[in-house]
C-alpha cells in the first residue's frame, strides 16, 4: 500500500491557491513594488548619519598608568583618586604585567584623574597626588 504526504501546514493557517494571474508580474505591479521599496531605502541612509554624531558626542579617550615598583610576593599594588571611577576611599587593585610592572587603564570622559598608588589598599606612596589629563599614558616608580 502506497501512503500519500501532504506537506504540512500551520495550523489555523489555510493554504492559499494561486491563480494564473497572480503567477504572471505585469509592469504595473513591478512599479508598485519599486515605490514602496524606495522610501524604506532613504530612511536607512538617515539613521546611520545620527549613529556617527552621537559617537562623536559620546567619544571616550583611553587613560593608562603604569607603575614600575616591586612590592613583594604576596603583595598587590592599588590605584585610589578621583576621575574615572577612582575613589580615595577605596582602591582598586592594578594588573601586574611581570612581577615588577603594574597596569591601570580606564575609558574616561576629558576630565582630569588624580591618583596616589598603594600597597595592598593600606600603604600609602610618598610624595604628593599625580594628575594627569584623559587620554594620557603616565609611567611612575613610586617609593614606599
Amino acid at each position: 500500500m502506497k501512503k500519500t504526504t501532504k506537506p504540512a501546514t500551520a495550523k489555523g493557517c489555510a493554504k492559499k491557491k494561486t491563480t494564473n494571474t497572480e503567477k504572471k508580474a505585469t509592469p504595473a505591479a513591478t512599479k508598485k513594488t519599486a515605490t514602496k521599496v524606495a522610501p524604506k531605502a532613504a530612511a536607512t541612509k538617515k539613521a546611520p548619519a545620527k549613529k556617527a554624531t552621537a559617537a562623536k558626542k559620546s567619544a571616550k579617550k583611553v587613560t593608562r598608568i603604569v607603575a614600575n615598583v616591586d612590592v613583594g610576593w604576596g603583595n598587590m599594588l592599588y590605584i585610589r583618586g578621583e576621575g574615572a571611577g577612582l575613589s580615595w576611599e577605596q582602591g582598586v587593585p592594578m594588573l601586574c604585567e611581570n612581577g615588577t610592572e603594574w597596569h591601570w587603564t580606564a575609558e574616561t570622559d576629558a576630565e582630569p584623574i588624580s591618583f596616589k598608588f598603594l600597597v595592598n589598599d593600606e600603604i600609602w606612596a610618598a610624595g604628593e597626588n599625580v594628575t594627569i589629563n584623559a587620554g594620557d599614558v603616565h609611567i611612575s616608580t613610586p617609593t614606599f
